[in-house]
């Protein structure tokens, strides 16, 4: 049964004021069926796309239950980090981070991030802090581990979080490790976006009988996102957009590439016609990135150009578009990439530009969300010879708009270029 409000999930009165300072009243689906499971002490296997609230859906429970033993032991003695949270990016990290932070604000815990890409020296004092919970990337968390900065023999509580992102990252190996390194007995709370058979193998090795939540299904995108494929040549694609952002109702959007270089480029050209824009990807520096997602929240930058990389590191509010200016190689990013908008029941437009060489990626798309992404023609730059290529994709169902979440951009009429 869906609880309607945190207080029917027994969380302590602490967590409810932190919960209500936030502006939270109604838990997501995965909070309400995984912090019970949680609170009872069991290990969790989760499967639920991003936006969907599952920090809270493990931070919430970890913090309660370590809060209790913490006031059993009347705080007595120094105890080491007794819970960790592993993330592959370093922007998931210092978002979670800032979620444990904002919870747990009544609370006597303290918390430390670890991340790679800056410099040890204030990750090596936040430990000497004594931290109850420490948040890492597990390529730093190793490097502090093995200069003896850090042990985790007294880790309580175990949290794997995009534990199909760590797989596509070549984390595993790592992760493996790491757990070897925590105590035999203790709780683990394991989330995936998608289940795959590798992630269930390592469920099996890592979770004992776990309660298995599941939300929704894996590579279904947002109920609530409006979804358009724009057809259109790859040389218009940038001037598509420029028409696109020209539109004062498009508001905080974020645009996607395949390729570093690529979201340089647009990030220059959208700067040179007046566009507040930044890029984000692997190549900048921590504090760069950092900066340009700081910029992007605050709305000191209107538009965050990424990489498929980043794209589960991007957790702001209020994204009202998503703009694939490339198709993903991989389909299941289409997921990932529109998840950015409609979060926490809002409603969000994705739209996607499709040019002749991606005509096998969309399909692959449609194969996988088994919809049909309706077509939107009506702007300056259509081809119709690329959508005449897409006939036959193989899909069960047919989208209008997604799920109600917007209209269609209509475009003015003058200048309309099409090419048949």
């Amino acid at each position: 049964m869906q609880n309607d409000n945190f207080k029917a999930l027994n969380l302590s009165d602490p967590l409810l004021r932190a919960i209500e300072h936030e502006g939270y009243t109604v838990p997501t689906p995965i909070q309400a069926a995984a912090i019970p499971q949680a609170l009872a002490g069991r290990d969790v296997m989760a499967t639920a796309q991003t936006g969907t609230g599952k920090t809270a859906a493990f931070s919430l429970p970890m913090l309660q239950l370590l809060s209790e033993r913490q006031a059993r032991s009347n705080g007595n003695g120094k105890r080491g980090v007794r819970a960790l949270i592993l993330t592959p990016t370093r922007e998931l990290a210092v978002q979670i981070d800032a979620s444990f932070r904002a919870y747990g604000r009544y609370l006597k815990l303290r918390t430390a991030v670890i991340l790679g890409g800056v410099p040890m020296g204030s990750q090596i004092r936040a430990l000497q802090r004594d931290p109850d919970i420490v948040v890492a990337t597990p390529g730093r968390l190793l490097d502090l581990i093995n200069q003896r900065y850090l042990r985790l023999d007294q880790i309580e509580m175990f949290v794997l979080d995009e534990a199909d992102r760590m797989l596509d990252m070549g984390f595993i190996r790592d992760v493996r490790k790491i757990e070897k390194m925590i105590p035999r007995q203790h709780q683990t709370m394991l989330f995936s976006a998608t289940m795959s058979r590798e992630i269930a193998d390592l469920a099996a090795d890592l979770l004992d009988n776990p309660a298995h939540v599941e939300v929704t299904r894996s590579a279904t995108p947002v109920g609530k996102v409006s979804q358009k494929v724009m057809f259109v040549r790859q040389n218009d694609k940038l001037a598509l957009l420029t028409e696109i952002l020209r539109d004062k109702n498009v508001g905080r959007t974020l645009v996607f590439t395949r390729t570093k270089h690529k979201a340089d480029r647009i990030t220059r050209s959208l700067t040179r016609d007046g566009v507040s824009a930044d890029s984000i990807h692997s190549n900048k520096t921590q504090g760069a990135r950092q900066r340009a997602l700081n910029g992007f929240d605050r709305g000191q930058i209107r538009v965050l150009v990424a990489t498929d990389i980043m794209a589960r590191g991007i957790d702001v509010d209020n994204i009202s578009h998503v703009i694939n200016f490339e198709l993903p190689n991989d389909a299941e990013s289409y997921v990932h990439r529109i998840g950015r908008t409609a979060r926490a029941g809002a409603d969000g437009i994705a739209y996607s530009f499709c040019d002749s060489e991606e005509i096998k990626m969309l399909r692959a798309i449609e194969r996988l969300t088994r919809i049909q992404l309706d077509s939107d023609n009506d702007h300056p730059y259509h081809c119709e010879s690329t959508r005449s290529l897409r006939s036959g994709s193989p899909v069960t169902r047919r989208v209008a708009g997604g799920g109600g979440g917007g209209s269609a951009r209509r475009f003015p009429s003058r200048s309309r270029r099409v090419y048949r």
